[in-house]
């Protein structure tokens, strides 16, 4: 989908992203967001941190995404280094998640921390689902999976700022980037984390999603009308359908990142022609899931582009799903890097592999679909981004 949106006011409600060059002004940053970064700063960092005052202290925002508000912190170049700490780093300040009220579980509408949880909708209280998200990031970036941990606090986290840009749709295409997408993702899924192993977190979103959904009303006439319009395809029969022919779909539960799509994937600056170009970024979805979700989604997102700036800001792109070819290429990369798990397989074997992957894929890329469209129901409702949802 669209880059996720944490509901409700934050006390810095603007979005950002990572990027090269980008933040380098403070112009934009507020009097006490200044000093309360130093602050963070000077304390989490050390070293030739905690020498400079507040006036040598470079703060700008980063340009990019939307869930939280992105700083690039950093030292003067005349300051020296005194040890190992970083001249640079990403500064995130959590946007606010939705509290419906006194004694109810608080909620964000992307649904990231249900997955994590093992629950059965994605609804722990808020601080601890960002503590469960600090563990992971600290897990996947000491298995160098994600940027660098540098410091972890109520309002947000210090992170290693990667000079770089986010991969653009027609990116996923090139097959050399398509190879290393399906490398990252097989690693990713080989990963033993301390989460809940149970594959709970589609369906248990999806069918939290539609409580919300039959309880919804909307303003606007014509949303109202586009509303009331999906409803008559009566959602909760399609989600039977789905489950059951999910279930009788064979994919293994690996730990899935379950939002592969443009906006999170890093190429890092000067490692362009380098096999190890890529990072993947933004794993507030990431749980234990099935295998085929995580790359049927991915393929989803071959055919949509969120960077069209007229109305509704998305362009779907139909013809630009993976062809049987394109989707072999990755499929074959991403199990060579699984071949050390896997051991050896006769080319019969492969063959047989390889067919199987393809209908479970495919199959759960109808999951993918139905997930991120009732998302896009309740963001239609909640969220304040200029987009079509609806």
């Amino acid at each position: 989908p669209p880059e996720p949106r944490r509901a409700g006011g934050a006390a810095m409600a603007a979005a950002a992203g990572e990027g090269s060059g980008a933040g380098d002004g403070d112009g934009d940053v507020p009097a006490a967001t200044r000093l309360q970064a130093y602050a963070w700063c000077r304390e989490f960092l050390a070293g030739s941190w905690k020498l400079i005052g507040p006036e040598e202290f470079g703060i700008g925002l980063v340009s990019g995404g939307l869930s939280n508000l992105l700083f690039k912190c950093a030292l003067p170049e005349h300051i020296l280094s005194v040890g190992d700490e970083p001249r640079q780093v990403l500064l995130r300040v959590y946007g606010a998640i939705l509290q419906p009220g006194p004694g109810s579980c608080s909620v964000s509408l992307a649904g990231l921390p249900g997955g994590l949880w093992g629950c059965h909708c994605p609804c722990p209280q808020g601080v601890d689902s960002l503590v469960l998200e600090s563990v992971m990031f600290a897990i996947l970036a000491e298995r160098a999976l994600g940027p660098r941990l540098y410091g972890v606090f109520p309002q947000g986290r210090l992170e290693q700022y990667i000079p770089s840009r986010r991969l653009r749709t027609e990116d996923l295409r090139d097959p050399d980037i398509s190879k290393e997408i399906a490398v990252k993702m097989s690693r990713f899924h080989g990963m033993v984390m301390p989460f809940n192993k149970e594959p709970k977190w589609l369906f248990g979103t999806m069918e939290w999603y539609l409580e919300q959904i039959s309880e919804l009303t909307f303003p606007e006439e014509a949303q109202l009308k586009k509303f009331n319009h999906l409803k008559t395809y009566n959602l909760q029969e399609e989600m039977k359908s789905l489950r059951a022919l999910l279930e009788a779909t064979p994919s293994p539960v690996v730990f899935c990142h379950n939002d592969v799509q443009e906006g999170n994937i890093l190429l890092l600056a000067g490692h362009e022609d380098s096999s190890d170009k890529l990072m993947l970024i933004d794993f507030e979805y990431s749980s234990y899931n099935y295998r085929g979700f995580d790359i049927g989604n991915h393929f989803c997102e071959w055919v949509y582009n969120y960077t069209h700036d007229s109305w509704p800001f998305f362009k779907a792109s139909p013809e630009n799903y993976p062809s049987r070819q394109q989707q072999l290429h990755f499929i074959r990369h991403y199990l060579s890097e699984d071949s050390e798990r896997r051991g050896d397989t006769t080319h019969e074997e492969q063959a047989r592999i390889e067919e199987e992957m393809l209908t479970e894929i495919n199959r759960f890329a109808l999951a993918s679909h139905f997930f991120w469209g009732l998302w896009s129901i309740l963001q239609a409702k909640i969220s304040t981004i200029k987009f079509g949802y609806l």
